[in-house]
């Protein structure tokens, strides 16, 4: 079980609910460069299906969809798998920063102490997924010490998945 709260010393977090939906489709909508890569579309719907979804066999309860705020402002948004795909790996399915907080290293602090905070718990490994093509979001994981491990085809998007070993 992950401890949200102290996946950040610096922000506040807690899980997003449906009435934060409105908000979060704005940041969505902001981040451009993103939707030119994948077929996910920033709306409502498709925002509460992400709040949703989990890979197979992996419940709800291992399932957090939160995000970092500084006072009342969503600084970003994140969805985290906890023991997917091995029990041993964390996975972010989702990770989007505010625009607002974009270019001044925020993103990779925030992204440090998920990844201290994941190795404290006994993970090995944090893993995820980025669409092939992205340089905004190539640069930034791999900025971050992700490796790509293996390319996957997703609904006919090619998915880059990359790893970052914690041990």
């Amino acid at each position: 079980m992950i401890d949200i709260s102290k996946l950040s010393k610096r922000y506040s977090v807690r899980i997003l609910e449906e009435s934060d939906v409105e908000m979060l489709v704005e940041i969505c909508k902001q981040n451009t460069v993103f939707y030119e890569y994948t077929e996910a579309r920033p709306t409502g719907e498709n925002i509460l299906d992400d709040m949703k979804v989990t890979p197979p066999g992996i419940s709800m309860s291992d399932k957090y969809y939160f995000g970092f705020f500084d006072g009342q402002e969503l600084v970003a948004i994140m969805d985290l798998i906890d023991g997917y795909p091995k029990p041993e790996i964390a996975y972010i399915g989702f990770f989007m920063m505010n625009p607002t907080y974009q270019g001044k290293k925020i993103g990779t602090a925030i992204i440090g102490e998920v990844v201290e905070y994941m190795r404290d718990t006994g993970k090995t490994a944090v893993r995820l997924a980025i669409d092939k093509g992205n340089p905004q979001s190539t640069h930034f994981w791999t900025k971050n010490g992700f490796r790509v491990i293996f390319e996957a085809d997703v609904n006919g998007w090619t998915k880059l998945v990359a790893e970052r070993q914690l041990m």
